[in-house]
């Protein structure tokens, strides 16, 4: 009698552990479905596999972020000293499948006797190393509970990290969305064409909202003043830091004040927002078409090119970048007598980041030599020539940041 006895005992514990795990499931279903948090996830976790399945030893890895491979400790039992300077992304990731650990001299695995590798899509996202049990009865049974609880806890906790990052997604996305409304409101619709000078735009910014800004006003004494900067930063903060800029390049414009004295005072103005944490590099000039000259200053910006049949001239004289300090330590306006007929190009450092198939660089002798060959250009048609090098040079390769470049045509009297 006493054999069948034994296989009783051993159907009536398999059906005890088979009853636990269906038991603990449903709640642990239930906490998912209720959006608890992973720490009360791991509370459950690590409370059923002490207290029900009497493991003595357990540590249970996760990845700290989808997009690398490290890992954390989230949760264990009665290993309070595992070492702390250990790479675990190495040690981890070559347990490939589940089995036992025999490595009694392992820093880390030396408290363990078992390793189950939980895989989402083929990729490690959790590790549960698996020591001694109080009661060594139905061990095969008890593991396999565990591998069956654990990878529901850990593709719940993959669930959330993916949510999460959804969310996250979903808020660039609608910050960068909200930026670009901003800054279309920002970015001259139209430029000015008359007889005595055309101003055209080429504008791309790379994820619909980005750094990139040029403006331009004109006067009824027949000057006209035009700029081009390059703001640090993408997204919501640029374009709320742009629309302020705006706003102060038209005041302080409109006092008609000298250029030096504008650069100061918009320098100024850009440091007290972002107290130097920020910063614009900027080119700005004024043609005045009566003594048909061009005053301009570069603030730490991409020389403008000024090119006409026998000139070729890069302008380069300037200050620093604006806002990073709050006083300029030197401000130098130069000034230029133009030629009858002249093309003046500015751009920003998205024209000579662009790169080749072959991985080479559009650099700025490329665009001075295309600007001596288009000198005598309308603006419009300079721009649309050099648009077509671009994409010609570009071929497959993406703009690797923002391309804005405008172009002023004079015309002369």
């Amino acid at each position: 009698m006493a054999q069948p006895l034994t296989r009783i005992n051993r159907l009536e514990r398999e059906l005890h552990l088979r009853q636990l795990q269906v038991r603990r499931l449903l709640q642990i279903t239930q906490a998912i479905n209720n959006n608890v948090s992973a720490g009360d996830l791991f509370h459950m976790y690590r409370s059923f596999l002490s207290s029900e399945l009497g493991v003595r030893e357990m540590a249970l890895f996760v990845r700290e972020s989808e997009r690398d491979e490290r890992w954390q400790l989230a949760t264990s039992i009665g290993v309070d000293n595992l070492p702390t300077d250990l790479d675990y992304a190495d040690e981890l990731q070559r347990l490939k499948r589940p089995g036992t650990i025999n490595e009694p001299d392992h820093p880390l695995f030396c408290h363990f006797e078992h390793v189950v590798p939980v895989l989402h899509k083929e990729r490690p996202i959790a590790f549960i190393l698996i020591g001694r049990f109080t009661d060594e009865e139905d061990m095969f049974e008890r593991v396999q509970i565990i591998t069956t609880i654990s990878n529901v806890i850990a593709v719940a906790i993959e669930n959330k990290r993916l949510f999460r990052r959804q969310i996250e997604q979903e808020r660039l996305e609608a910050d960068l969305d909200l930026g670009a409304k901003v800054q279309g409101m920002l970015i001259p619709k139209e430029l000015p064409t008359n007889d005595f000078y055309e101003l055209s735009a080429i504008y791309r910014p790379k994820l619909g909202v980005g750094g990139d800004y040029f403006d331009y006003r004109e006067f009824g004494d027949g000057k006209l003043v035009f700029c081009i900067g390059d703001f640090t930063g993408k997204g919501v903060s640029a374009a709320l830091l742009m629309a302020n800029f705006q706003a102060n390049f038209h005041t302080l414009i409109r006092k008609r004040a000298n250029l030096h004295d504008f650069v100061t005072e918009i320098n100024e103005s850009v440091y007290r927002i972002t107290n130097g944490d920020r910063f614009v590099t900027f080119f700005v000039a004024e043609y005045d078409r009566r003594a048909h000259q061009l005053h301009y200053v570069n603030a730490g910006h991409p020389p403008a090119v000024l090119v006409s049949e026998h000139t070729f001239q890069l302008l380069d004289k300037g200050t620093t970048v604006l806002g990073s300090i709050d006083e300029l330590p030197v401000l130098e306006v130069g000034t230029v007598d133009l030629p009858p007929q002249a093309l003046i190009v500015t751009y920003t450092d998205g024209l000579t980041d662009l790169q080749s198939a072959a991985g080479e660089t559009f650099e700025e002798e490329i665009l001075h030599q295309f600007a001596r060959r288009q000198h005598y250009r309308s603006a419009s048609l300079f721009n649309e020539n050099l648009l077509a090098k671009l994409e010609e040079f570009r071929q497959d390769n993406a703009y690797p940041d923002d391309l804005t470049i405008l172009t002023c045509r004079i015309f002369g009297e």
